[in-house]
């Protein structure tokens, strides 16, 4: 498609928000607030569509997700605090200063040195800290890992993978010794080193750790599906089977 054919159904998408907005009862009454858990669950279900490599859906979802862009923009134009000019004015230049490498003089020799100069260029617009750009609200998960990925950028990093694992390892043990003395408080602080730690090997073995969480979701998820299955083909509901039985189908499950 041409880029006069992107920009007129760009356009097309602009006028259908300004028509909603006046015209439809639903659509007049919505906020930046109201918007904003239904924002959340479209960039999941877009999530969700990526992990499945379904690109008809994952289409389908960034639709979803632009809409919400366009309609934030709408109501930010409304109060004359901003409109999608702005927006796409706003981003355009961030791109722009954040690329020195391709806008200016600065040369870079690989992706590593890209994201290097990124968060030394964000400390020098005034942020205080790094980690000023993670998002409160992220899923705990998501978060730990992008709060490595950004102390990385600074070099506060292990060098070496077994580095990484020995930490695993030690972590570990202390959970271990403080599953002994039975105090739940420590061992919940002990627990989430561990899994800290664990995300930052994941990071060195190139392994995005929610997306390995979710596969292993969708994989129980499907073989317990089977376990249940066969079990209404016997006519005999979970709880009545033992656990010697069950593992029969599971494993059958396992090798499907």
């Amino acid at each position: 498609m041409s880029r006069e054919n992107q920009l007129q159904a760009f356009e097309r998408l602009l006028n259908i928000m300004d028509e909603l907005r006046e015209q439809c009862p639903w659509d007049k009454k919505q906020t930046l607030q109201t918007l904003r858990h239904l924002t959340i669950e479209e960039t999941y279900e877009l999530g969700d569509a990526i992990l499945d490599n379904d690109l008809n859906e994952v289409k389908k979802e960034l639709g979803d997700l632009l809409l919400h862009i366009v309609f934030y923009a709408k109501i930010g134009s409304e109060t004359n605090d901003f409109d999608i000019a702005d927006v796409c004015n706003e981003i355009c230049e961030k791109l722009i200063h954040r690329h020195p490498h391709i806008y200016g003089d600065v040369k870079v020799e690989n992706e590593e040195e890209v994201k290097q100069n990124w968060e030394k260029l964000k400390l020098k617009e005034g942020k205080k800290s790094v980690l000023e750009g993670v998002p409160r609200s992220l899923p705990a998960m998501v978060k730990a890992s992008r709060i490595q990925d950004k102390v990385k950028g600074v070099g506060f990093d292990w060098e070496e993978p077994y580095q990484v694992w020995d930490k695993v390892q030690e972590e570990l043990q202390e959970l271990q010794d403080e599953v002994k003395t039975g105090n739940q408080d420590k061992i919940e602080d002990e627990f989430g080193d561990v899994l800290f730690s664990m995300i930052n090997y994941a990071r060195f073995l190139n392994v995005n750790p929610e997306d390995a969480l979710e596969r292993t979701n969708k994989k129980f998820i499907k073989r317990f599906q089977y376990l249940e299955s066969k079990a209404n083909e016997l006519g005999k509901p979970l709880m009545d089977m033992t656990l010697a039985e069950m593992d029969v189908f599971w494993n059958e499950a396992k090798k499907l």
